[in-house]
């Protein structure tokens, strides 16, 4: 996919932003393409409950894999358990969680293989199938964890689109992860509810080339979708993303 958008206003010439095709084998997983947004919960009988953000992405450079990323942070919440927010609206965040990342590898027969990597020294493959058109399960097959790393043996996690409560017409990401970890079995750690986000940007916004970069590496966008922003804003272009898959 080619923008073809030709001189921006001003006469400035704009250099076509070359963008991937699907590889083939991706077509079954692309209805997680996108970034999602949204709040979950998190509990364990080691931990103390807790509340999270969470920014999911799943994007693709036209080889036959969904690249992965996930980062979360701990929420604060009032005397009565409700989500804080500050005076702009948006909600507070105490601390950051987890990040983890990886790749999704789809396979034959509606398989699919789930290499993920966190930071806290601990490796996992999963393997994974679909439930329907729109739900993936899986279930590791291997653990590696360092020498420094937490006790941590299983991991089974649910992926699945369901209707939005807040969107009408469209739908959210659901998942749970259950895991064994500290010597306790498979048991419910995480599940939350993620929008399908997206970036919009005003057609002649008056922003500087690097005002407009900063402003779009801040929203959490990939190197590849920062360079297609930029050369479609340049082009004086209304966008909402390069992508723009019905959630359906």
């Amino acid at each position: 996919m080619t923008d073809e958008a030709g001189p921006a206003e001003g006469g400035q010439d704009v250099t076509p932003i070359q963008l991937p095709e699907e590889h083939p084998a991706i077509a079954p997983l692309s209805f997680l393409l996108g970034r999602w947004r949204g709040t979950g919960k998190g509990d364990y009988p080691t931990i103390d409950a807790f509340d999270f953000l969470q920014e999911v992405t799943f994007s693709h450079i036209g080889k036959p894999y969904l690249i992965y990323t996930s980062r979360s942070w701990r929420l604060a919440t009032d005397e009565e358990g409700q989500l804080t927010r500050d005076a702009q609206g948006e909600l507070v965040r105490v601390a950051p969680l987890a990040v983890e990342a990886g790749f999704w590898r789809p396979q034959p027969e509606g398989k699919v293989e789930v290499l993920l990597s966190h930071p806290t020294g601990i490796t996992e493959i999963y393997a994974g199938e679909f439930r329907s058109l729109t739900s993936i399960e899986m279930v590791t097959d291997a653990v590696a964890r360092t020498a420094t790393a937490k006790e941590y043996t299983a991991g089974k996690r649910l992926y699945g689109l369901v209707p939005s409560q807040t969107r009408e017409g469209e739908k959210d990401l659901a998942y749970a992860f259950d895991m064994a970890a500290m010597g306790q079995p498979l048991t419910p750690h995480l599940w939350a509810v993620l929008q399908w986000d997206w970036i919009e940007l005003p057609s002649g916004a008056q922003l500087e080339d690097w005002a407009l970069s900063d402003h779009i590496w801040a929203m959490g966008t990939n190197p590849a979708q920062s360079s297609w922003l930029l050369g479609c804003w340049r082009a004086g272009l209304n966008v909402k993303n390069p992508r723009e898959t019905p959630r359906s």
